[in-house]
């Protein structure tokens, strides 16, 4: 979902004719590397592709929990999130269920670790990439009612999608669900129950989304202490979970533990609230839980 946002900001500045990736990036890094400026995302999406080569960095995050210095400096919640993802994911053939399509980019769809696998992608509205050719499944639904029978998948990643749920999804072009001024939301816990549904026993489940102080942005909701509380609760009933935590600081990002994290703000690109001077492109603080099935 928020690559939409990305295009959305990065062709609001883009009115000449496209330039290639390598000017744009050279532009991005000469003009001072600001965020959503020409090049931001070509830029990032460069950085994220070389991370999730790196098998020492990813063996790092898995068992040091820890990013190299300055990393992900000026860059979003994304270039922490598929690298802590890959991190977790494993090089046997198997189903995985990429719950709110953040795989459906070529960098990803390409990956080694991604191309051993049958993977089926869920999102609500088709999307312009599409990689049907290379047997990847598209399933159009609402992650509340996921369409797969019982323990279908080996493992399910949703990446940055809960928070959208029950939110005012029209700045991804459609307008689905009921919108909530100010007020928590817990209709992602019905998410919850279909993702724990649909992984099979000894299966595994890896969720992301932007960690906090409460925030309603009006198209995603930041969660708090209580709220990942529900969710650990929720999942405990069927196996065991872990939650990891990982902090922006203006030198980049590391893993903290969740007191450092709940108070921090997120930055909204749109409006510009919480914004502050660290250089955070996004959202500052990432919860990523992993959770084994074991009924």
């Amino acid at each position: 979902m928020f690559k939409k946002i990305i295009s959305k900001l990065y062709f609001r500045y883009v009115k000449s004719a496209p330039e290639q990736p390598v000017d744009l990036i050279d532009k991005y890094v000469s003009s001072g590397k600001i965020p959503w400026s020409p090049g931001y995302s070509e830029y990032r999406w460069k950085f994220i592709s070389e991370a999730l080569q790196n098998d020492s960095l990813l063996l790092d995050i898995l068992q040091l929990k820890k990013f190299p210095a300055n990393f992900g400096e000026g860059l979003d919640d994304r270039s922490a999130e598929y690298p802590w993802i890959f991190a977790h994911l494993n090089k046997e053939k198997s189903k995985i269920l990429d719950a709110g399509s953040t795989f459906n980019f070529a960098d990803i769809v390409d990956h080694d670790l991604v191309k051993s696998k049958d993977l089926t992608i869920l999102t609500f509205f088709p999307e312009p990439a599409n990689f049907c050719s290379k047997r990847i499944s598209y399933v159009y639904a609402d992650l509340r009612e996921i369409p797969h029978k019982t323990g279908y998948f080996d493992m399910v990643v949703c990446q940055s999608t809960l928070e959208h749920i029950d939110k005012d999804n029209s700045i991804y072009g459609y307008d689905i669900d009921k919108i909530q001024d100010e007020k928590k939301s817990f209709e992602f816990l019905k998410a919850i129950t279909e993702l724990i549904r649909v992984v099979k026993s000894g299966g595994q489940l890896l969720i992301t989304f932007p960690y906090g102080k409460f925030e309603d942005h009006g198209f995603f909701q930041q969660l708090d202490r209580d709220m990942v509380e529900q969710i650990v609760n929720l999942l405990n009933k069927d196996g065991d979970s872990t939650c990891e935590f990982m902090l922006y600081h203006k030198d980049g990002w590391q893993f903290a533990d969740q007191a450092a994290c709940d108070n921090v703000e997120s930055y909204n690109p749109h409006t510009g609230r919480g914004k502050g001077t660290d250089g955070a492109a996004h959202c500052r603080c990432i919860c990523g839980i992993s959770f084994t099935k074991n009924k």
